[in-house]
């Protein structure tokens, strides 16, 4: 199962996560399945987020694309790190 890992600082946490749940129909179309918002535990601005896809590439052609750059200006993302994983294996203990 394919998985992104995307690590970022925000100038605003308000301002980009009303953006961020604003694009959740785009993300759907393109193919994220699921995610998961994590915060560093000492910095409010450091997001995490984990995300499942329909696949790496649509993933890839998604994050890359000229609309999401932009959309990440408008959100105030700082240097976005992108982290693209296939699932090995799950467990629960």
């Amino acid at each position: 199962m394919p998985h992104v890992l995307i690590i970022h600082e925000v100038e605003d946490y308000g301002i980009w996560k009303r953006i961020f749940d604003n694009a959740a129909e785009i993300r759907k179309e393109a193919g994220e399945l699921s995610y998961q918002l994590l915060k560093y535990e000492q910095v409010d601005n450091k997001i995490v987020h984990f995300s499942v896809w329909s696949s790496l590439q649509n993933a890839k052609q998604f994050f890359e694309s000229p609309k999401l750059i932009q959309i990440r200006k408008e959100a105030g993302v700082k240097t976005p790190e992108f982290i693209y994983l296939e699932q090995l294996e799950v467990g629960i203990l």
